[in-house]
């Protein structure tokens, strides 16, 4: 008898071809005439998008966190997540952006107040709020009021709120003030119970980076850094925010006694603690709040206050591209985010290769007189860093200065690609330093015989399947190690050396504010890791003096996207506009999920970037701030 079976499986097989190629067909020409109605819409509407009221108030009504740069995302496979009623993954918002349509708003006769709606607003750091509160600044000293209402405000909510002239809270609100901390995950454990073998060469007492693969806690030199910059940023915090709202720095709950017995004074009501305590200046229902608003601005026909948001504010007044006077001298920006990789990168992450293409392109543009490189970064790739440095030593040697200006965090590899410039500016705030280098490698030599699997061979020389990862198989020789760590040391030595020669200091001296150590701008600045305290704008200014400019513009050098790829953002970016694509919802279950399983996604996606050819590695896991 003849089997049938292999007919039959390839019939199968064809079948199920046949039909994906169907369903990608369908797929495609949907989007295809979806595009078409898109161009078809935007050609024969004759009425503009977005009416302003004569007197209205600008709702900036923030949704994501705040960024010195978009990451890229795929445009197409972000309107299908959204058309299937997935949830946008941790959204954007560009600070330039905020602080333009604000700076726009405060010349606006039109705009006659701003109300601060934050509820949606996620992570920002306090550089970057500072940014944006100097804009409220500007707007209120224009004589507008700024009025502050929500049901909830976490710690980078009410930072921002406490700018405005008022902050309202809803009768079932709350103002939630935790402090800065700082809590990786360790996996020591459960590496051990997976039987993977962690090997680790690092130079520096306090290069806490590979801690979390190492131990089930953190170390006592990582804590004695880490709440030493901690303490400082709360300070800041508390100090700046007290000043605006016209109480004491001792007016914060720091222990649960101290709130547990403010709150049994306000009988556990969370709303009435927060009057009680000035940091709210009433309790109002939303009713009430547009009532106060229609008194101001006016009624429009939804029955509430008119208003623009600022999505809508923005398309009117941001243009889609930058206009690049061809006539006029330029300050250049280069925006460093995220974490060092070697090769190339989009938008949110430094590709070594990408971001020296960026500074090259400012080299060879005859108007770009000066360069602001922009570092919102906690390293990564030590190699992929030196590409960039070498670019800016090259734009020096061109005649044309370098100013590094730092953000959030620039530290590890983030300071590595700072040292090199003419100047060093940072905020207060800033977390920079962590000079220190290391090397990772997991090896699953035990647990091979577990999975009942075995590597063997051989090879001409003890190097053979080096490259090609064989010590994950078949562990890490003594001499491998001794190997490994001897490269470490002679990368923290170049380090030490790249930065002395940078910043007029020996090694000795640099060593003895390196070791991995991280700081605050303002202590890295009396330590003589930075030059000067300030805002990006303040290194523009810096980068246009040492230049020699009066008359200049300000030009962006950043990724760009192809012609498909805009306009399919474009377009897509309509439909949602129009609401053709769904806008969906996140419960309380979803953000309480995404908490728990952000810190295990964040990590393994650094592991995966963790790309260096070398091994070696520059980069601050404790940078970031909980």
């Amino acid at each position: 008898m003849t089997d049938r079976r292999p007919g039959l499986i390839r019939r199968l097989f064809s079948a199920i071809a046949r039909v994906y190629r169907g369903f990608r067909s369908v797929i495609l020409n949907l989007l295809f005439i979806s595009i078409v109605a898109l161009i078809a819409v935007s050609i024969f509407s004759g009425e503009d998008k977005v009416q302003v009221p004569q007197t209205a108030a600008l709702v900036l009504d923030l949704t994501g966190d705040l960024v010195e740069e978009k990451r890229w995302t795929d445009p197409i496979a972000t309107a299908v997540n959204e058309s299937l009623g997935g949830q946008e993954e941790s959204p954007e918002v560009l600070v330039s952006d905020v602080v333009t349509v604000i700076n726009k708003a405060t010349k606006d006769n039109r705009i006659q107040a701003l109300v601060l709606d934050l509820s949606m607003l996620g992570r920002g750091s306090l550089d970057k709020m500072q940014l944006i509160g100097a804009a409220i600044e500007g707007f209120k000293a224009s004589g507008k009021k700024v009025l502050a209402y929500g049901g909830y405000y976490g710690q980078n909510q009410y930072y921002l709120a406490s700018y405005a002239d008022e902050i309202s809270l809803s009768p079932m609100g709350a103002v939630i003030l935790e402090g800065y901390g700082s809590y990786p995950m360790y996996y020591k454990n459960a590496l051990e119970k997976l039987k993977i073998n962690t090997h680790v060469f690092r130079v520096g007492t306090y290069k806490s980076a590979v801690e979390p693969f190492l131990r089930n806690d953190m170390s006592d030199a990582a804590k004695e850094a880490n709440i030493a910059w901690l303490n400082e940023l709360w300070a800041d915090y508390k100090q700046q925010v007290a000043e605006r709202r016209g109480f004491a720095v001792d007016n914060f709950d720091e222990t649960y006694a101290a709130l547990l017995e403010k709150l049994t004074a306000a009988e556990g009501d969370l709303s009435q603690y927060a009057v009680n305590a000035g940091l709210v200046d009433q309790i109002k229902t939303r009713e009430a709040f547009r009532r106060d608003l229609i008194a101001i601005v006016g009624e429009n026909d939804d029955h509430t206050y008119n208003h623009v948001t600022f999505a809508d504010y923005a398309d009117l007044v941001i243009p889609a591209q930058q206009f690049d006077n061809p006539l006029t001298d330029k300050v250049a920006i280069v925006v460093a985010r995220g974490v060092i990789v070697d090769g190339s990168a989009k938008a949110g992450t430094i590709g070594g290769d990408t971001t020296a293409a960026l500074l090259r392109q400012a080299r060879h543009d005859d108007k770009v007189k000066a360069v602001v490189l922009r570092i919102d970064s906690p390293g990564g790739s030590a190699y992929a860093s030196e590409v960039i440095g070498q670019e800016i030593s090259l734009l020096r040697e061109a005649g044309k200065p370098v100013i590094a200006s730092m953000g959030a965090v620039a530290a590890s590899g983030g300071y590595w690609i700072a040292a090199p410039a003419n100047e060093i500016w940072a905020a207060p705030t800033t977390i920079t330093g962590s000079i220190g280098i290391f090397g990772l490698l997991h090896t699953a030599e035990q647990a091979m015989p577990t999975l009942g699997l075995n590597v063997d061979g051989v090879g001409t020389t003890e190097l053979a399947g080096l490259s090609a990862g064989l010590p994950l198989f078949k562990g890490l020789e003594p001499k491998a190690k001794d190997l490994f760590q001897l490269l470490i040391e002679r990368g923290y030595t170049e380090f030490l050396s790249m930065v002395g020669e940078n910043r007029n200091m020996t090694n000795a001296e640099v060593d003895s504010v390196a070791q991995g150590r991280v700081w605050t701008g303002r202590k890295a600045q009396e330590l003589g890791l930075v030059d000067k305290l300030g805002t990006i704008d303040d290194a523009i200014k810096a980068a246009a003096d040492k230049a020699g400019l009066s008359n200049y513009d300000v030009k962006v050098v950043q990724h760009q996207l192809t012609p498909a790829e805009q306009m399919i953002k474009d377009f897509l970016g309509e439909a949602k506009a129009q609401g053709w694509l769904p806008h969906s919802g996140i419960s309380a279950e979803q953000k309480l999920l995404g908490k728990l399983t952000q810190q295990l996604k964040q990590d393994f996606v650094l592991l995966n970037q963790f790309n260096d050819p070398n091994g070696v590695y520059s980069y601050c896991v404790s940078c970031s701030v909980n």
